[in-house]
């Protein structure tokens, strides 16, 4: 079976016409039984030149309209009108040639019959030819056999290509719609959804992957939900827009992502908020080559600024955001001038250089350290980076005359409980009090939570942990994030950053906080396993409680006060948040980059205590006074960036 399947098309086509020479004759020769009721040898002798012209006629006819070049494994329905357009010439062409030669006593009737046995025989050979290809494709294969969800245009076009692949066995639809319920679909039933659990066992499916490429976020997540009880791995077709534009084909399915399970709709952005602050403009974003940093820089240049700038610590961050902007460019027929600066936002003299060399108008801070342990225990270089940076990149703005400067915030400067999310808050207070300060530079900011796929994420450690085979870290049971994927969170930023008239705090409504507990559960269940619990002994994945890592909190929150209001952008806030004047801002600065200097991380921590409101670290002095005294052992006397 296997060589026959593996033969050249070649002489796969040499035997589908040797099919033909044989059973065509046979056909008619039925067909004259038929007509007759019998057949005797006057009868043969009379008819017997039609019955050999049958497959002269017909053959050529055939080649003439491809029937021969159709690949028979992918054959629909759409093969009948051919086969009934050829049988059909060919009768005509038989019946034309008996009235040339004025044979007495043929019938007809005859050519009748032979037309409706020639088709049914020629459709019927076709799709058993094709049955047992691709029975002898699948046989032996170790490939997963997968359910399709949705019957539709999508599923149908899934089918043909998983069939063309070598990757997944689909062997059920599955559909909402009564009306399918039953139905076949090259050659696969279509269940109501209520049998797929039933399915699991009898047709032994391994997965499921959805097929409905124009639904919402939300009606997938609905389906998603249902789904995850049985415990099926679970893939995603692409979505309607990127099959219609060719960047994605049917075959091209991935895994659940926890963009899927959030279930929320992106909201189109507005043209001329997003375009604002860019189009035509000079742009510069520090902190570019880091997730939130290299997705502003792409949708930036999809805006057409006349120039973008780059500021980046790290080399290889750099080269790759300024290569993979390159490359966009080219994608998209575009000549921006984009430049790469390798810097620090502490280098206030240099900043203001590129600034005012350049003629930057709009600046987008998303320079950061970001990662609450790493911050915890790198207190110093966590504030002078984030605090710190922040006044002088806003320094070198206000100096050199920039439009607009729009910060990078996060929901862990509300009532921070660790050094990183105090710093960005300290961050923030600077942004407000330069806005009251001085009418040179528009000051705004954008605060939001956790971004999927971003360095810090947890999403690619826990599917990473999964593929290991477990088990899953996760510090707290109770443990409650808020998620927003990068472009959207991308494309927020740039809309807000043109509202405002200065020293606004905006937030982005970032939907229901996630259980990070249930969003594992999912994650594995969605993955075809189980979790390993008491409940489930047999579980082949356990969720292993590391406790909470240092500064960290349970519950994020994204607003300090209630004071809140929306904008003309349905998904972001504008928050009233509490300023510190900017003389004893400065002063308290002042007094904190020298503590800094000094490596006093009593005093730095004091000062923390002191200018940030609502700052609350978890652990005790002593231990943070512990802490620090090592730092400053293993930090020797290294040089400060």
């Amino acid at each position: 079976m296997k060589a026959f399947l593996d033969l050249p098309r070649f002489y796969k086509k040499l035997i589908a016409v040797a099919a033909d020479l044989v059973f065509l004759p046979l056909a008619f020769y039925l067909a004259i039984i038929m007509r007759y009721e019998g057949m005797t040898m006057d009868l043969f002798k009379q008819y017997v030149w039609l019955i050999l012209a049958a497959p002269a006629v017909s053959i050529p006819i055939f080649i003439k309209l491809g029937l021969y070049r159709a690949v028979v494994r992918f054959i629909d329905h759409k093969i009948v009108y051919v086969v009934i357009s050829g049988v059909t010439l060919a009768v005509m062409i038989m019946a034309a040639l008996v009235t040339m030669i004025h044979h007495v006593g043929l019938s007809r009737g005859a050519l009748g019959i032979y037309w409706v046995i020639a088709i049914l025989y020629v459709v019927a050979s076709r799709f058993v030819a094709r049955s047992y290809f691709l029975h002898a494709s699948f046989a032996g294969t170790d490939r997963p056999r997968v359910a399709i969800y949705g019957a539709g245009q999508g599923g149908t076009q899934l089918l043909g290509a998983l069939r063309a692949g070598q990757d997944y066995l689909p062997v059920a639809f599955i559909d909402d719609k009564a009306e399918l319920h039953g139905t076949t679909i090259g050659g696969i039933k279509v269940f109501p959804s209520t049998h797929l659990a039933a399915m699991v066992a009898r047709k032994k499916i391994n997965g499921v992957v959805l097929a409905m490429p124009s639904v919402t976020k939300a009606q997938q997540k609905h389906i998603i939900d249902r789904l995850e009880p049985l415990k099926l791995k679970t893939w995603v077709m692409p979505p309607m827009e990127n099959l219609m534009s060719g960047t994605s084909r049917a075959q091209d399915v991935r895994e659940i992502d926890i963009e899927d399970l959030l279930g929320r709709d992106p909201v189109a952005p507005d043209a001329a908020l997003i375009s604002k602050c860019i189009t035509g403009k000079t742009v510069m974003v520090s902190g570019a080559g880091g997730s939130i940093g290299g997705e502003l820089c792409r949708q930036i240049l999809k805006q057409r600024p006349d120039r973008l700038i780059l500021l980046e610590l790290s080399e290889f961050a750099l080269y790759s955001i300024e290569q993979e902007l390159q490359g966009l460019q080219k994608s998209l027929r575009l000549e921006i001038e984009v430049l790469p600066f390798l810097g620090s936002v502490l280098e206030q003299e240099k900043c203001e250089r590129i600034m005012r060399n350049f003629s930057v108008e709009t600046i987008y801070h998303a320079a950061a350290y970001k990662h609450v342990p790493l911050v915890e225990h790198n207190p110093i270089d966590g504030i002078r980076n984030n605090a710190l940076g922040t006044l002088s990149l806003a320094r070198a703005a206000i100096a050199a005359g920039v439009k607009c400067f729009v910060l990078i915030s996060t929901d862990k400067a509300v009532r921070p409980t660790n050094v990183m999310g105090s710093t960005k808050r300290l961050a923030e207070l600077v942004m407000q009090a330069f806005a009251r300060q001085q009418k040179t530079t528009r000051f705004c900011m954008v605060r939001f939570g956790n971004v999927l796929g971003s360095s810090g994420s947890v999403v690619p450690l826990f599917r990473k942990q999964i593929m290991a085979g477990g088990p899953i870290t996760l510090t707290h049971p109770e443990i409650t994030r808020y998620f927003m994927t990068i472009p959207e969170a991308a494309q927020l930023v740039l809309q807000a950053g043109a509202m405002g008239d200065g020293g606004d705090v905006f937030v982005l409504d970032m939907g229901e906080p996630v259980k990070i507990v249930d969003m594992a559960r999912r994650m594995v269940h969605l993955s075809g396993l189980e979790v390993k619990s008491d409940e489930s002994p047999d579980g082949t994945i356990e969720i292993r409680h590391v406790g909470l890592r240092p500064g960290e909190k349970l519950y994020e929150e994204l607003l300090i006060g209630s004071n809140v209001e929306g904008t003309e952008h349905p998904l972001i806030l504008r928050a009233k948040e509490a300023e510190i004047p900017w003389g004893l801002l400065q002063e308290l600065l002042g007094k904190l980059e020298a503590a800094c200097a000094r490596y006093d991380h009593e005093e730095v921590r004091a000062l923390l205590l002191q200018i940030v409101p609502g700052y609350a670290p978890q652990c005790g002095i002593e231990d943070l006074i512990w802490r620090t005294k090592n730092d400053l052992l293993f930090l020797g006397k290294a040089t400060l960036h």
